[in-house]
């Protein structure tokens, strides 16, 4: 058997990077009766045959796999959010760190056309004092791209935001030779919104970067769900005070008395923005049993 990387998956094929080259398998039919979906970005092990399909044998265990995009083995993840047009938007950026966060991923936060607006500097502020990796970036002058292109050695990465942000505009300043469309090529050539229809790695600047179709925080809304026990964990500036609660286990972090995390926001410690989006996500599952998502 030869091991290898799995670059992209189409229509049942399977197509292998190895040191070999790259192959197009199918998956051992064990896979489909254990409910076992090959994801783009899992290590496997194949078999090459000469007068026959190969096959992917094994596939090792998973640091972290997302169901929306389908994607596995990620070590970090590019927040892409514009300062304005269309504006940026706290809780939406919140729930993709939070997922991230729970998925062992680490976020790291990309604010576009700066030279269009100086409110980014609130947004830089926020994400720095939570203990984020945050970058600005002026898609005209390709300023942050570098920066960006440094983080991508020996990782494999993703870059997710909504329509409009200029995120293929900022891949394209990394590597010219991705050639990703931009909204407005779509518009022009009349493909819609999203014209990439499956997810595929690429090696850019010593490492891997996904090419996901819409990738936004829609995906991450339908695809994971975060248990109420689980989220104040997924909201890293709140550890330091979770020990601290007066009920800590019982303890919803939003006003309850006594609360460590509710003292610090009052303090100016933590964001209120932060805070809010953790509110309206813990809002959101409070009720929701873990048999629910069975």
């Amino acid at each position: 058997m030869i091991n290898g990387r799995l670059m992209k998956g189409i229509g049942g094929f399977y197509y292998v990077e190895t040191a070999d080259g790259v192959f197009e398998c199918k998956a051992r039919g064990i896979f489909r009766k254990k409910k076992i979906t090959p994801l783009v970005g899992d290590y496997v092990s194949i078999t090459v045959n000469e007068n026959a399909e190969n096959t992917i044998d094994e596939i090792s265990e998973r640091k972290n796999s997302l169901i929306r995009p389908p994607l596995a083995n990620l070590d970090q993840l590019f927040v892409v959010s514009s300062v304005i047009e269309p504006k940026f938007n706290v809780s939406v950026v919140d729930r993709i760190i939070a997922v991230a966060e729970y998925k062992n991923i680490e976020p790291v936060i990309v604010i576009t056309k700066i030279d269009l607006d100086s409110s980014y500097e609130k947004y830089y502020n926020i994400y720095t004092k939570a203990g984020f990796k945050v970058i600005l970036c002026d898609n005209i002058k390709g300023a942050g791209a570098e920066l960006i292109r440094s983080l991508l050695k020996d990782k494999t990465s993703a870059f997710t935001g909504n329509t409009g942000v200029g995120k293929s505009s900022l891949l394209n300043a990394i590597d010219t030779g991705l050639s990703l469309e931009t909204g407005e090529t779509s518009r022009k050539l009349g493909r819609g919104r999203h014209t990439t229809r499956h997810c595929e790695l690429y090696r850019v600047a010593g490492g891997y970067v996904a090419d996901t179709p819409g990738f936004s925080s829609l995906d991450f809304e339908r695809g994971e769900k975060i248990m109420k026990k689980d989220l104040p964990y997924c909201f890293r500036e709140f550890l330091p005070y979770l020990e601290k609660c007066k009920f800590q286990n019982n303890c919803s972090h939003i006003n309850d008395k006594g609360c460590a995390v509710v003292q610090a926001v009052k303090n100016g410690e933590i964001s209120a923005d932060r805070h809010n989006s953790y509110t309206e996500l813990y809002n959101e599952v409070k009720d929701i049993k873990e048999w629910e998502l069975k």
